[in-house]
Protein backbone atom coordinates (compact mmCIF):
# COMPACT_ATOMS: atom_id res chain seq x y z
CA UNK A 1 0.00 0.00 0.00
CA UNK A 2 1.27 3.35 -0.78
CA UNK A 3 1.09 6.18 1.52
CA UNK A 4 -0.92 9.30 0.36
CA UNK A 5 1.05 12.31 1.47
CA UNK A 6 -1.46 14.55 3.65
CA UNK A 7 -1.54 18.40 3.15
CA UNK A 8 -0.32 20.40 6.04
CA UNK A 9 -2.98 22.40 6.80
CA UNK A 10 -1.88 25.60 9.33
CA UNK A 11 -4.17 28.21 11.34
CA UNK A 12 -2.59 31.23 11.69
CA UNK A 13 -3.19 34.95 12.28
CA UNK A 14 -3.74 37.26 9.02
CA UNK A 15 -0.92 39.55 8.08
CA UNK A 16 -1.01 42.31 6.52
CA UNK A 17 0.83 40.49 3.95
CA UNK A 18 -2.26 37.79 3.00
CA UNK A 19 -4.21 40.84 1.95
CA UNK A 20 -3.60 40.34 -2.00
CA UNK A 21 -4.45 36.42 -1.20
CA UNK A 22 -7.56 37.37 0.91
CA UNK A 23 -8.88 39.55 -1.59
CA UNK A 24 -8.61 36.96 -4.65
CA UNK A 25 -10.32 34.52 -2.67
CA UNK A 26 -12.72 37.06 -2.08
CA UNK A 27 -13.39 38.24 -5.50
CA UNK A 28 -13.77 34.76 -6.80
CA UNK A 29 -16.10 33.90 -4.21
CA UNK A 30 -18.73 36.56 -4.14
CA UNK A 31 -20.90 38.92 -6.88
CA UNK A 32 -19.62 41.86 -4.35
CA UNK A 33 -16.52 41.38 -2.75
CA UNK A 34 -14.89 43.21 -0.01
CA UNK A 35 -11.88 45.11 -0.82
CA UNK A 36 -8.69 44.76 0.23
CA UNK A 37 -9.03 48.09 1.52
CA UNK A 38 -11.89 46.57 3.99
CA UNK A 39 -9.76 43.48 4.99
CA UNK A 40 -7.01 45.80 5.58
CA UNK A 41 -9.38 48.21 7.84
CA UNK A 42 -10.06 45.07 10.00
CA UNK A 43 -6.81 44.41 10.98
CA UNK A 44 -6.20 48.05 11.75
CA UNK A 45 -9.04 47.07 14.04
CA UNK A 46 -7.54 44.78 16.07
CA UNK A 47 -10.24 42.28 14.56
CA UNK A 48 -9.71 38.33 14.88
CA UNK A 49 -8.87 37.59 11.30
CA UNK A 50 -7.48 34.25 10.69
CA UNK A 51 -6.35 32.15 7.75
CA UNK A 52 -6.49 28.83 6.62
CA UNK A 53 -3.33 27.58 4.97
CA UNK A 54 -2.65 24.32 2.96
CA UNK A 55 1.24 23.32 1.96
CA UNK A 56 1.57 27.22 3.10
CA UNK A 57 -1.04 28.51 0.49
CA UNK A 58 -3.97 30.52 2.28
CA UNK A 59 -7.28 28.82 1.07
CA UNK A 60 -9.72 30.64 3.59
CA UNK A 61 -10.02 33.31 5.79
CA UNK A 62 -12.33 34.53 8.92
CA UNK A 63 -12.92 37.74 10.75
CA UNK A 64 -14.65 38.55 14.04
CA UNK A 65 -15.53 40.94 16.21
CA UNK A 66 -16.05 40.88 19.69
CA UNK A 67 -16.87 42.77 22.79
CA UNK A 68 -19.63 43.55 25.48
CA UNK A 69 -20.29 39.68 25.49
CA UNK A 70 -20.77 39.13 21.79
CA UNK A 71 -19.14 38.23 18.59
CA UNK A 72 -19.95 38.64 15.20
CA UNK A 73 -18.53 36.60 12.28
CA UNK A 74 -18.13 39.26 9.39
CA UNK A 75 -16.74 37.48 6.83
CA UNK A 76 -15.78 33.84 6.04
CA UNK A 77 -14.74 32.31 2.72
CA UNK A 78 -13.21 29.04 1.81
CA UNK A 79 -10.82 29.30 -1.87
CA UNK A 80 -13.89 27.72 -4.37
CA UNK A 81 -11.83 25.24 -5.61
CA UNK A 82 -11.25 23.38 -1.49
CA UNK A 83 -15.09 23.56 -0.65
CA UNK A 84 -16.49 20.18 0.47
CA UNK A 85 -13.81 19.11 2.07
CA UNK A 86 -14.58 20.48 5.92
CA UNK A 87 -11.95 23.13 5.71
CA UNK A 88 -15.16 25.89 5.81
CA UNK A 89 -15.93 23.89 9.61
CA UNK A 90 -12.31 24.15 10.74
CA UNK A 91 -12.06 27.65 10.35
CA UNK A 92 -15.51 28.11 11.59
CA UNK A 93 -14.86 26.54 14.72
CA UNK A 94 -11.53 28.33 15.02
CA UNK A 95 -13.56 31.50 14.85
CA UNK A 96 -15.83 29.94 17.77
CA UNK A 97 -12.95 29.46 20.06
CA UNK A 98 -11.66 32.79 19.70
CA UNK A 99 -15.32 34.36 20.60
CA UNK A 100 -15.22 31.95 23.70
CA UNK A 101 -11.74 33.00 24.54
CA UNK A 102 -12.82 36.63 24.19
CA UNK A 103 -15.72 36.16 26.57
CA UNK A 104 -18.67 36.11 24.54
CA UNK A 105 -21.79 34.28 25.22
CA UNK A 106 -23.14 34.30 21.49
CA UNK A 107 -22.50 34.70 18.51
CA UNK A 108 -24.31 36.19 15.83
CA UNK A 109 -23.27 36.36 11.74
CA UNK A 110 -25.89 37.22 8.67
CA UNK A 111 -25.97 34.86 5.73
CA UNK A 112 -27.73 34.97 2.11
CA UNK A 113 -30.55 32.94 1.47
CA UNK A 114 -29.03 32.23 -1.58
CA UNK A 115 -26.26 30.66 -0.10
CA UNK A 116 -27.37 27.07 1.48
CA UNK A 117 -24.45 25.22 1.73
CA UNK A 118 -23.52 28.00 4.12
CA UNK A 119 -26.81 27.86 5.91
CA UNK A 120 -26.39 24.05 6.08
CA UNK A 121 -23.17 24.46 7.99
CA UNK A 122 -24.23 26.95 10.21
CA UNK A 123 -27.28 25.37 10.86
CA UNK A 124 -24.79 21.88 11.71
CA UNK A 125 -22.62 23.77 14.03
CA UNK A 126 -25.40 24.85 16.38
CA UNK A 127 -26.51 28.20 15.13
CA UNK A 128 -30.02 29.10 14.79
CA UNK A 129 -32.23 31.77 12.66
CA UNK A 130 -33.41 34.63 14.69
CA UNK A 131 -34.82 37.16 12.13
CA UNK A 132 -34.07 38.79 8.88
CA UNK A 133 -32.42 41.85 7.94
CA UNK A 134 -34.63 43.09 4.71
CA UNK A 135 -32.18 44.71 1.47
CA UNK A 136 -29.65 43.69 3.01
CA UNK A 137 -26.98 42.58 0.73
CA UNK A 138 -26.56 44.19 -2.54
CA UNK A 139 -27.69 41.75 -5.12
CA UNK A 140 -28.20 41.71 -9.16
CA UNK A 141 -31.68 43.72 -9.84
CA UNK A 142 -31.89 45.07 -6.63
CA UNK A 143 -30.56 43.73 -2.73
CA UNK A 144 -30.97 40.45 -0.91
CA UNK A 145 -32.48 39.94 2.53
CA UNK A 146 -30.30 38.00 5.22
CA UNK A 147 -31.11 35.49 7.67
CA UNK A 148 -29.19 36.16 10.81
CA UNK A 149 -28.27 33.46 12.80
CA UNK A 150 -27.05 33.50 16.50
CA UNK A 151 -25.51 30.86 18.40
CA UNK A 152 -25.54 30.24 22.35
CA UNK A 153 -22.47 29.20 24.31
CA UNK A 154 -23.64 26.56 27.01
CA UNK A 155 -23.94 28.25 30.35
CA UNK A 156 -24.27 31.46 29.08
Amino acid sequence: MVAVARPALEMRAMRREDLVRVSELEKASYDFPWTQGIFGDCLKAGHPSWVLCMDSQVIGYGILSTGAGEAHILNVCIDPAQRGQGFGRHLMKRLLDIARWNGAERVFLEVRPSNPNAQQLYVSMGFREIGRRPHYYPAHGGREEAIVMALEFPGS
